[in-house]
């Protein structure tokens, strides 16, 4: 069956085009100005004082929590055995790097609705030992931060943010991603900008930012201005500073191509927001009273990364019947990013446990699927949706 619906979709013109040809010949491929002029021009869209591009969103979730082992503050530092919260559902690079510092993962149940967490569930989760919430917003859809600010309240505990999948997401007017004192991004192909490969890490924290900085690149001094807060004063000798390491760093760092993209890219974001917006009412007016489906309710502005549709519960239709009416329609999708990640064989290594039940991580893994959103008029595709019934 040919691919009518496809999960993503090229957002490139001949600008982005260009910006590579213009990258070639300037002969300069490794990390230059055009990443950081792209991190400047995305963290003014975010409305974050700093922003630092890496290859993947999967590096940007590792280096964000690295940068919390090596920052000299008390109140934002980790340790291994610190308690993480992580929500039951998310890719696995939101928990991999947890596991790899050697901190505690909690996996909390989701609300069936939303995608994000059970507000409950996660309340009644955080305890003396809670040291950081990771929250993720899923498929474009932020998480109600004004919930787990009061779930937070005056106790010692940090937020995070992966907001892989939502960039353009907002809560009460201000950008998912910015609510913690770290957020993280992608630019996979098949997320809201492309940049071939790519992730990006914002935040307002200078001393946070500049530890970043370094991780990025080998743990070395050289990116780091003159006076900073990792290493203190650099030696005005470039050959003295060339090979210094101050922190255990990694090679993460991206490709100028991608910087260049990511200009370009950037300069669509409120338009690419914007449609996938416009395609989202259009789904929810056309499958709110669907007698077999649920679909993804909003909190805020979702950025609309796909559309999940989540089999009711008591509904006698299966999801591999489900599977096969979407594919004979012309549809791709997927499961709702890695279903319920408690369950993974890989899960033996964390050192981990679950609050509670996983009820509704566990329908999701059973009964839930994805398909695609794009920035451009889909109504042929949501009309299809309607056919998608016992």
């Amino acid at each position: 069956m040919s691919i009518k619906y496809p999960l993503a979709t090229a957002t490139w013109d001949k600008a982005e085009y260009q910006a590579l040809q213009d990258v070639i010949a300037s002969g300069m491929f490794t990390m230059g100005p055009k990443v950081a002029q792209f991190e400047r021009d995305f963290a003014a869209y975010i409305g974050s004082k700093y922003a630092v591009m890496v290859n993947s969103g999967s590096s940007a979730n590792l280096l964000m929590v690295a940068a919390l082992f090596y920052t000299k503050n008390s109140l934002l530092k980790l340790a291994p055995g610190d308690e993480v919260i992580v929500p039951a559902v998310s890719w696995s690079t939101t928990y991999y790097p947890l596991y790899q510092y050697g901190l505690k993962i909690k996996f909390v149940d989701i609300d069936l609705h939303t995608l994000n967490y059970d507000l409950e569930q996660l309340r009644d989760a955080v305890s003396p030992q809670t040291r950081a919430i990771m929250a993720v917003n899923l498929l474009g859809n932020p998480n109600d931060f004004a919930q787990i600010k009061q779930i937070i309240d005056d106790r010692n505990i940090i937020l995070l943010e992966d907001n892989c999948e939502s960039l353009g997401a907002e809560f009460e007017g201000k950008k998912a991603g910015t609510f913690g004192v770290m957020g993280t991004f992608s630019s996979f192909f098949s997320h809201h900008i492309s940049t071939m490969e790519g992730g990006l890490i914002v935040t307002d924290d200078e001393e946070i930012y500049q530890i970043l900085l370094s991780l990025r690149a080998h743990g070395w001094t050289r990116n780091l201005p003159k006076e900073n807060l990792v290493c203190g004063t650099k030696s005005d000798d470039p050959f003295e500073e060339s090979f210094r390491f101050v922190l255990p760093g990694y090679n993460v760092r991206p490709l100028e191509m991608s910087g260049a993209l990511g200009i370009e890219q950037v300069k669509k974001l409120p338009m690419l927001i914007e449609e996938r917006r416009k395609n989202g009412v259009l789904l929810q007016q056309a499958l709110k009273d669907h007698p077999d489906l649920l679909i993804q309710s909003e909190i805020g502005e979702s950025s609309w990364f796909g559309f999940s549709l989540v089999i009711k519960p008591g509904s006698k239709l299966s999801r591999k019947e489900l599977v096969k009416k979407l594919t004979e329609l012309g549809f791709e999708c997927r499961p709702i990013v890695a279903g319920n990640f408690a369950k993974n064989e890989v899960v033996k290594y964390f050192n981990s446990e679950v609050h509670g039940d996983l009820k509704n991580a566990e329908h999701i893994d059973q009964n839930g699927l994805f398909i695609g959103n794009h920035h451009y008029p889909i109504t042929d595709a949501i009309k299809a949706l309607n056919r998608v019934q016992l």
